[in-house]
This record gives structure tokens, C-alpha cells and sequence, in this order.
């Protein structure tokens, strides 16, 4: 699965890499440790505005949600799932980029899991990429703030990340840089199941 992540490049670095200019620097903030269990605010890409850099909660929170409890569970959506889980199935065409260089996963060196190796996985020349994430808007009904938020797809793990992530054998869908205008667009999530690109694991 995924849900600690690494975003540490320059404003300028990530405009530059998606083409996209950001929709408030304030909120801006690179970071060698993302906390997903601490539903942050990170920069995305969405289907909707693809010239623009957002800042998305992490841990969607469907339409109907009467409070955002819900976000604890959904950091993370099963690319095999998408259209039949409840909470994702309604934004399986809201489709997003998450902005990372990076995410860190444990791997268990017994089998209960009490003695664990944490690894962080790059590209190997630690260039920035996008997670196949989607996305999706709930009005907070007593603030009235609208709140978007997101779920980072994952898939069945290749094969770097069956020998880290030893126990579950998950990892999240990276884009390549060739595939991912087609995400945005919607084409069939099925066809991003595969994680083709190379990846560096480095103990930390």
C-alpha cells in the first residue's frame, strides 16, 4: 500500500515537470516525510484543471459522507476495486496526479512483523513522478467549506516491491511519463494495473 510519501523538490522544479503553475504557494511545502495518517494537504494535478497545481486532502471523502471519518480508510483504493467499492466507484473518472519523489514502505523481517527494515523508493535519479490518484468534492455541512480529497491507487506489487512490502505485496500505480495525459483523460483503469517503470529501493 502506500500511505507515507516524499515530495521534496523546489515550487519552480514541480511547475516545471508537469506544466502546470500552482494555485497557492502559500500552501506550497516540501517535505521528506508525508504522513498520510495525518491527512495533509498535497499538491495535485486534477482532470479538471490539468494547468493547475492544487492542494488536495489526502484520504478521500466521498460526496454523500455525512463527516469526514470515512478518510482513514481510504488512502488508499484497490485498482481491481474501483468501480464496485461504494467510496470510490462514484469518482473512478475524477482522476488526478499526486506530486511525489518518493514513498517509503516497511519490510517485515519476521513473521510478526516485529522487526521491520523501512525502505524509500525513488526513481534512481530521484526525479519527481505521479501516483494514479482520484479525487473527489464533499461539502463539510456544518462549515459549508468545500473540501476535495484523494485516494491513491494501488496495484499488486512488482517485483522490487514483493521482496519490501513482503506481507501484503502492494504498491501504489506510478505513472511514466508517457501514460499519464491518459489517466487524466480516463482511459480504462485496468490497463495501469502493471507498474513497468524501474525504481530504486534504499534502506533508511
Amino acid at each position: 500500500m502506500c500511505f507515507h510519501s516524499k515530495q521534496s523538490k523546489k515550487a519552480q522544479a514541480v511547475e516545471n515537470r508537469f506544466k502546470a503553475k500552482i494555485s497557492d504557494e502559500a500552501l506550497f511545502q516540501a517535505s521528506d516525510h508525508i504522513n498520510g495518517f495525518m491527512y495533509p494537504q498535497t499538491p495535485v494535478v486534477a482532470n479538471d484543471q490539468p494547468n493547475v497545481i492544487a492542494h488536495y486532502h489526502w484520504g478521500l471523502i466521498p460526496f454523500w459522507a455525512k463527516d469526514d471519518s470515512i478518510k482513514k480508510y481510504t488512502l488508499n483504493a484497490k485498482i481491481e476495486t474501483l468501480h464496485e467499492k461504494p467510496s470510490f466507484r462514484q469518482a473512478v473518472n475524477n482522476r488526478c496526479w499526486i506530486v511525489a519523489d518518493g514513498f517509503y514502505e516497511w519490510k517485515w523481517l519476521d513473521p510478526q512483523g516485529k522487526k521491520k527494515q523501512r525502505y524509500l523508493i525513488t526513481r534512481p535519479d530521484d526525479e519527481l513522478f505521479a501516483f494514479a490518484g482520484i479525487w473527489s468534492e464533499w461539502v463539510d455541512q456544518s462549515t459549508g467549506e468545500i473540501v476535495r480529497s484523494y485516494s491513491i491507487v494501488t496495484t499488486a506489487a512488482n517485483e522490487l516491491m514483493s521482496e519490501i512490502h513482503n506481507t501484503k505485496k502492494r504498491m501504489p500505480v506510478i505513472l511514466s511519463p508517457q501514460n499519464e495525459s491518459d489517466w487524466l483523460s480516463g482511459a480504462p483503469v485496468l490497463d495501469f494495473h502493471k507498474v513497468d517503470l524501474e525504481l530504486k529501493a534504499s534502506e533508511v
